[in-house]
């Protein structure tokens, strides 16, 4: 299951609509058509509510209250004391403010942010899970993060009959007969929470909707350092290359950039760290996957890419574009969490434009990140869908 950029080293390139309209009058706070069709294209927000057709409980609110109460529970976990929460930490954007995740044991990557995943396609750094509810079973059964079992999970509705009750109404059946189908229900529940987390607007969204609708006293809100920023984006920087679309994010896997010498280069080392050709390999090979039995989805349509994976040695070191909704607050950045700043994340991304970024210009586009962080900053709701018990 955000952090921004994923080590991205995207090719910064002038987007193909940039040669067009030149000569045409600039729009509402000195925007160019070509910078307004751009700006157009990262909205509108929010995005439709849509159901995941590969988990039935999608959407249930009982499924919410089941998975929202399953995601604090740390008795999934060998040594009960490690759950979802741990790592997702609701004051902090569902994230643990650290540089890389610690479970049971270290892990290698940056923990990702839980918000807007239901616009994606692959879960994770490296895209080891084709969907929501894959995604949620992994941790489960990761000796390095619960190290849980199919028997840990029965176990935990064996000693709660008021949760068991609740499973037998969302799922129609006993969590106490099989472990593995109870494993995946838990994660299917687990998704249907995941899935309510959805940023708000933020002042980003005003202004791109004011650009859309030719309203320059709505733009004209829009802070000037932040405007010299969504520029350079759209822009010469070249970021809505790779971070694109109303989610900031184009879903897709790109090669990192190498750390610096010292240090940084040496743990990058000792990691080994193949990203996407690690994950895809493991994903193909999982029972969960969505060619698989527990795909809800009768048409399985939904499977038409992972049936399409091929594994390719050019995966390796490629991760997945993180969206940059709410960056701001979902620091350290990067997949290894190597900056804490997101000034030095953008100066960082910006390197391999063509013309590097100057300094005054890696503060513009820190601006614009900034503006598109929500009125929740870093607390997010912990029950956003307003729901009761699950009795």
């Amino acid at each position: 299951m955000g952090r921004w950029l994923a080590s991205l080293a995207c090719a910064c390139i002038w987007p193909a609509w940039a040669a067009g309209a030149a000569g045409d009058a600039a729009g509402p706070a000195g925007v160019t058509p070509e910078e307004s069709r751009a700006i157009a294209t990262l909205g509108p927000w929010p995005p439709p509510r849509r159901r995941d057709p590969g988990n039935r409980v999608s959407g249930q609110p009982l499924a919410i209250e089941l998975g929202r109460q399953l995601f604090r529970d740390p008795r999934m976990s060998a040594v009960s004391y490690i759950a979802c929460v741990t790592c997702h930490q609701p004051d902090r954007a569902f994230t643990d403010s650290k540089a890389r995740a610690h479970g049971m044991g270290d892990l290698p990557r940056n923990t990702p942010a839980l918000a807007n995943l239901s616009l994606q396609h692959w879960y994770g750094w490296g895209g080891g899970a084709d969907s929501v509810w894959m995604a949620s079973i992994r941790p489960i059964l990761d000796s390095r993060e619960f190290d849980g079992s199919g028997a840990l999970v029965v176990r935990l509705f064996a000693r709660e009959p008021e949760l068991a009750a609740c499973y037998r109404r969302v799922f129609g059946a006993s969590p106490l007969v099989d472990p593995e189908r109870t494993v995946i229900n838990v994660g299917k529940a687990l998704a249907a929470f995941v899935e309510t987390l959805v940023t708000a607007r933020t002042p980003f969204d005003e202004f791109r909707d004011a650009i859309v609708r030719g309203d320059a006293r709505g733009a004209a809100a829009y802070p000037d350092a932040a405007l010299r920023g969504l520029r350079l984006f759209v822009g010469r920087g070249g970021c809505i290359a790779c971070h694109s679309g109303p989610n900031f994010s184009d879903g897709r896997f790109h090669a990192g950039t190498a750390p610096a010498d010292g240090i940084a280069a040496a743990v990058e080392r000792s990691l080994h760290d193949n990203g996407r050709l690690r994950d895809a390999r493991d994903l193909l090979a999982s029972r969960f996957n969505l060619r698989g039995a527990y795909n809800d989805d009768p048409s399985r349509r939904n499977a038409a890419a992972t049936r399409g994976l091929r594994l390719d040695a050019a995966m390796a070191g490629r991760f997945r574009t993180p969206s940059l909704r709410n960056v701001a607050v979902t620091a350290p950045y990067f997949h290894d969490g190597r900056t804490d700043r997101l000034a030095d994340a953008a100066r960082h991304a910006g390197a391999p434009a063509a013309e590097p970024l100057r300094i005054g210009e890696v503060d513009d586009l820190a601006a614009f990140l900034s503006t598109l962080t929500d009125a929740h900053g870093a607390r997010r709701p912990w029950n956003p869908a307003g729901l009761t018990d699950c009795r």
